[in-house]
């Protein structure tokens, strides 16, 4: 194994318009980034995920860009973006930017080039079709659905056509079929690289090809059914990325990491991301996200954990990529409900975030922070329809009107339960108005919890949340342990244990023992396998062992350096 400069790095994503706003209009932006850097250092991540702060209409918050080479207003100007190079990099600090591929704003000029007439230059950078006639009436090409509700196709009328969009209608497909689409996103990302930048998160990348425009079938009276394999993980994907990695990737030695959505089975992520893949350094997948009855409730105090169900997906990808390839490790992104609402402990917050933060930290792989997971941040309390801002959640809502018309508090209950908002509310930094966000009223609401947990408030204490992330960063980059935390092997142990989540991390001298209890009450724990040498980190003060078995408090999370008894 090639040992790589991002394999020893602790990465933490910013969402810029919610992370600090410097110039008091209510949008986070560049300077705030650029002002916070060294709380980012003091934490002690080495590599940010800054997610799109491109020129766009905002339709959906950035991922559709207008200008790939400008900023968008309300983030600043490039002059910013180069300040914020030069600042990450004294404090060594690498940047990775999101990299839009499957899409751009209707508004980018290739796209109004496109539509505006059939023989146009630029017409086939995108995906048209002339549709269909059923019935003497014209309808779409095809009956696919959108990730974001309704038809994946939209009509324009200027040249009485419809072009695909997965996402959203002001979101047209690319058509990477086009080798002067292949090499205008080469392009983009060279530029950005000579600028200094790290390498890429390269955004909704499985769906770069198209299955033949054959419709889907149709589940429940769906009139567009959303079928993730007409367009997700198809085989010419993989001919895009090996080109990208050729001309761009292999050439800068930067990161890429691709997120496969799509339902990417383990066998996809190994030929995104092994070694010898010559795609991708890394993929981000979502399988760990949803293990809980999410799905069957509508009050978020009654989320249980499937904790069987998430080891199983921990280890699988785990075990798979052990020898041939590396992982990100992650709880959350933008996309998620917040770690603390989804698997963490209304009663025991403090102690649950920390175990959480064990469970992930311990693991093989570079873990990724998310802004406000390391001072325990949650959900947003919605209370009506019209605090949503993100599309794809306002679309669910009248998914589960539809489906219970005479019930908008469940929809409501349940949209607000899954939305893309939840994770995008602004950072909260102190307990001062808009919590200290920003002097303005912010573009999104601030969660009302903010004078509770902060960042001044966690930061003014040494057992907050906070200092459990540094101290497990530190770990892991500046202590006896770290290359066994970094390159060491994995093995979960106890596989059908419902309240533990446990696993063996193995060096060449090492052995680190790693007990994280999911349960809200006392559990036990037999340890007469091992030889207990010491504690290396806790969340709780005093460990409870007589006669080998360890008592753990509620969400009780400890790390053991161990001799296994022969």
């Amino acid at each position: 194994m090639t040992k790589k400069w991002w394999m020893e790095s602790v990465g933490y994503q910013i969402y810029p318009k919610s992370f600090y706003d410097s110039n008091d209009d209510g949008i986070g932006d560049l300077n705030g980034i650029y002002q916070k850097l060294d709380y980012l250092a003091l934490l002690g991540v080495d590599l940010i995920w800054i997610c799109p702060f491109y020129d766009s209409p905002m339709d959906d918050n950035g991922y559709d860009v207008r200008n790939f080479f400008d900023v968008s207003k309300e983030f600043g100007t490039m002059e910013d973006v180069k300040k914020l190079i030069i600042r990450a990099k004294e404090l060594g600090i690498k940047i990775v930017l999101d990299f839009v591929l499957n899409h751009t704003s209707d508004e980018h000029p290739w796209f109004i080039e496109s539509k505006s007439s059939k023989d146009n230059p630029y017409r086939d950078y995108y995906i048209w079709h002339d549709g269909k006639e059923i019935d003497g009436k014209k309808v779409e090409p095809t009956n696919w659905g959108s990730f974001f509700g309704g038809s994946a196709w939209n009509y324009d009328e200027t040249t009485d056509s419809y072009y695909m969009k997965i996402f959203s209608n002001k979101m047209p497909d690319l058509n990477w079929k086009n080798e002067k689409v292949q090499q205008e996103m080469i392009n983009i990302a060279k530029k950005w690289l000579d600028y200094g930048i790290d390498g890429f998160r390269i955004d909704a990348v499985s769906h770069l090809d198209r299955d033949e425009f054959i419709d889907a079938k149709v589940y429940n009276n769906e009139k567009y059914p959303l079928d993730w394999n007409k367009f997700s993980n198809l085989p010419k994907v993989h001919d895009y990325l090996k080109l990208l990695n050729k001309e761009v990737f292999s050439k800068y030695e930067c990161l890429s990491i691709g997120e496969v959505g799509g339902a990417a089975s383990i066998d996809q992520g190994i030929k995104y991301a092994s070694f010898d893949s010559n795609e991708l350094s890394m993929v981000f997948n979502f399988d760990h996200n949803w293990c809980n009855n999410l799905h069957e409730v509508t009050n978020p105090k009654k989320l249980k954990t499937n904790v069987i169900a998430l080891k199983k997906v921990f280890n699988a990808w785990q075990e798979s990529f052990k020898d041939i390839g590396w992982l990100p490790l992650n709880w959350l992104n933008h996309d998620q409900p917040r770690l603390m609402s989804q698997y963490g402990s209304y009663k025991y917050p403090l102690e649950s975030g920390k175990m959480l933060a064990t469970a992930l930290h311990m693991m093989r792989g570079t873990p990724f922070i998310y802004q406000g997971e390391e001072i325990g941040m949650t959900n947003f309390p919605f209370e009506d329809v019209s605090q949503f801002n993100d599309i794809s959640s306002k679309s669910a809502y009248g998914y589960h009107l539809e489906k219970e018309p005479d019930d908008p508090v469940k929809a409501l209950k349940k949209a607000a339960l899954r939305s893309r908002d939840n994770p995008r509310t602004p950072m909260q930094w102190s307990k001062e108005t808009h919590a200290g966000f920003s002097t303005s009223n912010p573009w999104m609401f601030v969660n009302p919890n903010y004078k509770k947990i902060n960042v001044e408030k966690n930061l003014s204490n040494e057992n907050s949340l906070w200092h459990h992330y540094q101290k497990l960063i530190d770990l892991r980059k500046n202590s006896i342990y770290s290359d066994t935390i970094i390159y060491g092997d994995y093995e979960q142990l106890d596989r059908d244990d419902e309240n533990h989540y446990t696993y063996l991390r193995k060096g060449k001298n090492q052995t680190l023992l790693i007990i994280n209890s999911f349960s809200s009450k006392k559990t036990s724990y037999d340890l007469s396998k091992y030889n207990i040498v010491e504690v290396i980190i806790s969340n709780y003060k005093k460990q409870n062992i007589k006669d080998n078995i360890l008592t753990l408090k509620p969400f009780e999370s400890i790390v053991f350096k161990v001799e296994e008894k022969s």
